[in-house]
Order: structure tokens, then sequence, then C-alpha cells
């Protein structure tokens, strides 16, 4: 037994992921509902990795920003905000081009199914959000926006304590700082433990998503879903690839050094939940650790390229289901608006949602197809976290080079 565990143990993280999510599918096909039975070893795998995401975010940010001044800051968050913007429009651009040439959607029905809008935020309900009322509620229900806003004045307020005139003030920084510090090494030390359990989880995933949902559902939309997934395989090779090689990154190192963050993100389809695996991934490919634990947690709240393809691919199915024809002008906007809100809205709940149904609303197409797409959204929503996750690795290498690149103008 201690021979078997020590080869699992010492198995491809990659090996193991794979085949718990096949050995899934295998089941979940073979029989059926009642791998709904396995679901909480799922839900717990989930619940395991959001336990750990929220007070890892805190501390990393925390710690990012004591190592930083605010000039610092202000310089790293435009170029970030640059590279999201460039990418997700790119994003968008790419699932409308691909979507125009195959028309996926053509000889469809829509469903009879009454699907709600979803209440998009306003600017005020935004601001509020960054700025929570009561601390305890911020962390117990997960408001990123308002945790990252508490990391930041934290983080700023922790400097001046360590920097202060005042030997009191400052030796209470000094201890606040190694604080925080055995805090976070103590939540990496726990995720090596989950990703141990990861496997089991993906296979309950795997199993009682296809169970309930059946192959045939996929297969009615595969036409969409493959237009997606090669939105995804260009978005990777053109965009990403553009800018690790921009900043002079060996691509295949890099693919292979974050492998395990976009893995673990395709498997759970969770941003938020796979972000300490990305973290640990992002430096081991060589990313600056100031870099990282500011640049990741800001791209896991703002940052949805596979938002944005996702968006720009459902746009156009929605108009062939439904013979509207879409004018030149009517793909500009959708660039902008879903540019502007798959950024805006990357760190809500359900934001793939909120995002369709706004633009849908938007060209008066029916909701209806909210549901239609529902079918394959497991399959969607694994690839789109993926290029999220990526992304933004993609994107806090970058912005290190050129960080790198001014401080050390003769490399």
């Amino acid at each position: 037994m201690k021979k078997i565990w020590h080869l699992y143990k010492d198995s491809s993280f990659l090996l193991k992921m794979t085949l718990g999510f096949l050995l899934g599918i295998g089941a979940g096909i073979l029989f059926g509902p009642s791998m709904e039975a396995v679901k909480p070893l799922g839900t717990i795998l989930i619940n395991l990795l959001n336990l750990i995401a929220v007070p890892v975010i805190f501390l990393t940010v925390v710690l990012a920003i004591n190592q930083m001044n605010p000039r610092y800051l202000g310089r790293i968050g435009g170029k970030l905000l640059v590279y999201y913007g460039i990418t997700t429009a790119a994003a968008v651009l790419i699932g409308v081009a691909l979507a125009l040439w195959i028309n996926p959607g053509a000889g469809l029905e829509l469903p009879n199914a009454d699907v709600e809008k979803p209440e998009t935020p306003g600017f005020s309900d935004v601001l509020l959000n960054i700025v929570p009322d009561n601390l305890f509620t911020a962390f117990s229900s997960g408001e990123l926006m308002g945790i990252l806003f508490l990391a930041v004045i934290t983080g700023l307020a922790l400097v001046k304590m360590r920097y202060s005139d005042k030997d009191e003030l400052k030796k209470s920084g000094e201890t606040l700082h190694q604080f925080f510090s055995a805090a976070n090494d103590l939540f990496f030390l726990l995720l090596q433990g989950i990703l141990l359990y990861a496997p089991v989880g993906i296979f309950a995933i795997g199993a009682s998503t296809f169970g309930s949902q059946g192959w045939e559902t996929f297969r009615s939309l595969f036409a969409f879903t493959g237009v997606f997934y090669l939105g995804v395989l260009l978005l990777w090779l053109l965009v990403y690839t553009s800018f690790l090689k921009l900043a002079k990154w060996h691509v295949r190192d890099f693919f292979a050094s974050t492998k395990d963050a976009y893995i673990t993100a395709f498997f759970t389809s969770s941003s938020i939940a796979s972000l300490p695996v990305a973290m640990e991934s992002a430096k081991k490919a060589g990313i600056s650790d100031r870099i990282v634990n500011f640049s990741l947690p800001i791209g896991a709240v703002f940052n949805s390229d596979g938002g944005a393809l996702r968006m720009g691919v459902s746009i156009v199915f929605a108009a062939n289901v439904t013979g509207l024809d879409l004018t030149v002008m009517d793909f500009i906007t959708i660039v902008v608006i879903g540019t502007l809100l798959s950024i805006g809205t990357a760190g809500i709940p359900a934001a793939g949602l909120v995002t369709l149904a706004a633009v849908l609303t938007m060209f008066n197409l029916p909701l209806e197809i909210v549901a239609l797409i529902a079918g394959v959204d497991v399959l969607i929503g694994m690839a789109g976290t993926a290029s999220n996750v990526f992304g933004d690795m993609v994107g806090s290498a970058f912005v290190d080079k050129k960080e790198t690149d001014r401080t050390n103008p003769e490399s």
C-alpha cells in the first residue's frame, strides 16, 4: 500500500489530472445519472481550493505591496491594464471572425426555456463592492474586489509602519510582516496537500457532469464548441505566444513550466480556485515574486480573455439561430462593449452569463440563447478558464521583462 501511495504521489500532475478526468467522463457516459452520487467529492475539491484562495489573494497582495513603492505600483498597474485591453479585444475579434467563417448555430432551434436576464451591476454597485463596509463580511462572502482593496490599503499601511521614524511602530511593522510571510507559507503548504486529492475530485466532477448531461447534449452543439476551442488555440498560439516572444521568453519552456496552472484551471473551471497553483507555476517559470504576487490576483479578478472569446462566438451563434443580420458597425460595437464588459465583470459570479446577457439584450436577441448554450457550458468554461489563467501568467511575464529592461537598460 505504501508503495502504491508513493507511486501516486510521485506521478506527473498532468498524468494524474488527465486520467482522473478521462475516467470520470467514461464513468459518466457508462453509468449515467447514477454518477451524481460522487458529485460531493468534486464539490469538496472546489471548496478546498476556494478555502485557501481568499487568504492567498489577501496575503500575497499585502506582501507584494509591501515590497513596492506607490509609483512602481501605478506603473505596473498601467501596463497590466493595457495588456488586458489588448488581449481581451483580440479574444473577441478571434471569436467573431471564426464564428462568421464557420457559422455555428445554423439549423438549431431555441429551447422552450424561461431564462431570466441576470442583473448587470451598475457603476455604483461596482464601487460599493470595492469598498466593503465590514471586514469579516468581505472575507466570508468572498467579495474579491473588496478583499483586494483591503489588501492594498493594508500593504500600504504596513510599508508606512516598517519605514516609520518611530522605533515602536517600525518594530510592530516588522512583526506583522513576518506574520503575513509565515501565514503565506502555511497556505502554500496546505495547497500541496490539496493537489494530492485533486485527481479524485476531478474524477467526480467529470463523472457527475457527463452523467447528468450526457454526450448527446454536447454533440448537439459540437460546432459551437469546436469554434470556441479553435479560437482558444489561436489566442494561445498567436496572441499569448507573440507577447512571450516580444518579452524574449522561451515559449516552449514557459508552456512547460506553467502547465500545472492551466491544467488545474481547465479541470476545475475556476480562475480563483486555481490561483495558488498559478502563482507557484509563474514563479517556477522565472517571473519575479513581486510581479506574481501583485499581478495574478489582479488578473484573476479583472481579466477574462476566455469570457471575451466566448462572448464573440456566442453573439454570432445567436444571430445565426435567430436569422439576424449584423452590420460591420454592430461587430465593432460587440468588440468594444465585449472588451469593456469582460474586464469589468471578470470578478463577479457568473461573469460570462452577465456579459452575454447584456450584449444579447443590446441587439434584441432572445435570452433563451443562454439556455441553448448551457448544454456545453462545462466544456466552454474549462477552456475559457484555462485561457484566463494562462493569459494572466503571460501578462505577468511580459510586464516583468519590461520592468527588468527598465531597471537594467543595458540588458
